[in-house]
């Protein structure tokens, strides 16, 4: 198995794979995956070399193939058992380090398994509203079955405050979302989320544009751009939140930024 890895390591706010990694046991295949120089760059940014990353959405374990080969520990979590079963398979490739990687089936909305401040990284892709099927049957408590926006963001709201509370203070957790239409119009929900980590504690690092290639649905809707007068949607912001180290900094900085309490 092919383990050698070349990319370049990201150094403004634009990024841009036009080819998605393929190194050993990534898999484009699972709609939804980020690529993952996108997690091989947060992982070497903010983390060192044995400490414990979580990915509690994690899809078909792209962020924990990278924590394995990166030698750091990672938990993943999916609501949907499929994807659970797709991430302990893709892990099973070897590597010369000592690192360990969990996964199992849970809700990032209660982390109910993992102790306060104990998290060194929180690296993950949610859903984007019910944009994309995951399961033939719905989930109870799947995200990605919301359609309703206000609906999505309540629920949200609860996977943020685990994410606070799970997260080791002046550490950081990042978030891969993106924007919709409906009925022409554009569906901020980047800038809902992003809202919820501020209201939640969080200070944002960076917001990073992350430009979308190959998506599946750009060629239906090529043709029908100038017919119904829109642009497409080719971005996605990829959020890097820290938790403060106290309380007196999360205030000075809701004050220095005009963000209501």
């Amino acid at each position: 198995m092919n383990h050698d890895v070349c990319i370049n390591f990201e150094t403004t706010t634009v990024w841009s794979f036009p080819e998605r990694g393929a190194w050993a046991t990534h898999n484009p295949t699972y709609r939804g995956n980020w690529a993952p120089q996108i997690p091989r760059n947060l992982i070497l940014k903010y983390t060192k070399e044995g400490d414990s990353i979580l990915d509690p959405m994690v899809g078909a374990g792209t962020t924990l193939i990278e924590a394995k080969l990166l030698n750091r520990d990672a938990i993943g979590i999916d609501i949907n058992p499929y994807a659970i079963k797709l991430t302990i398979e893709a892990l099973k490739f070897e590597v010369n380090n000592k690192s360990k990687q969990e996964c199992y089936i849970g809700d990032a909305k209660s982390l109910k398994k993992i102790t306060s401040d104990s998290i060194d990284l929180i690296a993950t892709h949610p859903p984007y509203l019910n944009i994309i099927k995951y399961s033939e049957q719905p989930i109870s408590g799947d995200l990605s079955n919301i359609s309703s926006l206000s609906k999505f963001v309540a629920e949200f709201d609860l996977a943020v405050k685990e994410f606070y509370r799970v997260l080791k203070p002046d550490h950081y957790c990042t978030i891969l979302i993106g924007d919709t239409r409906r009925h022409r119009h554009y569906v901020p929900l980047a800038f809902n989320i992003m809202n919820l980590f501020l209201k939640n504690g969080f200070i944002l690092k960076e917001d990073i544009i992350k430009i979308q290639h190959n998506c599946q649905t750009t060629p239906r809707w090529s043709a029908a751009v100038k017919k119904y007068d829109f642009y497409l949607i080719m971005h996605e912001h990829l959020f890097v939140f820290r938790k403060p180290k106290h309380n007196d900094e999360k205030v000075l900085y809701k004050e220095s930024t005009l963000i209501e309490s």
